[in-house]
Order: structure tokens, then sequence, then C-alpha cells
């Protein structure tokens, strides 16, 4: 099991919530851990890079702000990293992830309105060659997914 730093636990237990809303997000945290700003860059691109975090950034309530989908796709395994990684290529995709299911990729699509949230899904389904299942959500869950970790 990897060993993480002081820092590295504080970057990643206590700032699940409330990122500092601000022009210098990763200043403010530097302030708050008394380090500069570019070790936070540095560290959390090393988390990111390393697979331990996937991004950083706002969660909103989905469908106030823009448009959203839950997607799925039934992709051949040999296919499915291949496939993935093109999906991945789009900023608008996140939560993508592999589920044990005729449907086996899944991921959500953010875009800036439903006019977007069609295009975007029209250019994955040409790029990838596959098509896909769009699922919009029919009732709203709020599932708040900050944990305290706990260090072993």
């Amino acid at each position: 099991m990897k060993q993480y730093s002081e820092l590295e636990k504080r970057l990643l237990n206590d700032f699940q919530h409330e990122l500092p809303l601000s022009p210098t997000p990763f200043a403010d945290l530097a302030k708050e851990l008394g380090v500069y700003e570019t070790t936070v860059i540095e560290n959390l691109k090393r988390l990111q890079s390393e697979s331990v975090i996937s991004r950083i950034g706002p969660v909103f309530q989905p469908n106030r702000i823009g448009a959203s989908t839950l997607a799925a796709m039934s992709i051949r395994e040999e296919e499915l990293d291949s496939i993935a990684a093109i999906i991945n290529e789009y900023a608008e995709v996140n939560h993508n992830y592999e589920r044990e299911h005729r449907f086996n990729l899944w991921f959500v699509v953010v875009a800036e309105d439903q006019d977007s949230l069609e295009t975007i899904l029209q250019s994955i389904e040409q790029e990838t060659g596959y098509e896909l299942l769009n699922l919009p959500m029919q009732e709203d869950y709020y599932i708040d997914l900050g944990f305290q970790l706990r260090w072993i």
C-alpha cells in the first residue's frame, strides 16, 4: 500500500468540500497548508497521474446549470480501452467507468444546453462507431461522496 505524505493526506481529505471559489484556489489552499502554490499543483498533478484522483472541480446539481445525461455503450471487450480513451478526450465527459453488464461502458456527459448535449452524444457515436444509450435523469437523488479518509 502506498504511503502518503502529510501534505498528500491533507489534499486528499481536507478539501473534498468547499474548495475555495476564487480566482486563485490553489494559492488559497497553499496558504492554508503553509506551502507554495506550485507545491499544491505539483502534488495534485502527481496524484492525478497516479490515478489516485480523477479530477478537481465543482460538482453542480444535475441540470441546474446546463444539461447532462448518463450514457451507456455496449463495447466489444477487446475495444473497451481504446473506446474509453476516445470518450475520455471529451472535456464534457466525466465518471467514465466499466460495468459488468451488456452495457459495459458508462459515463456522464455535461454540456451548456440540451442542443450541445445532443451534438456531443452524436459526435461520440460517430467517432467510436458505437451506438449509445441515452439515460437522462428522471428523478434527482443527492449522494454526498465526500468521506473522512482513515490512514492505516
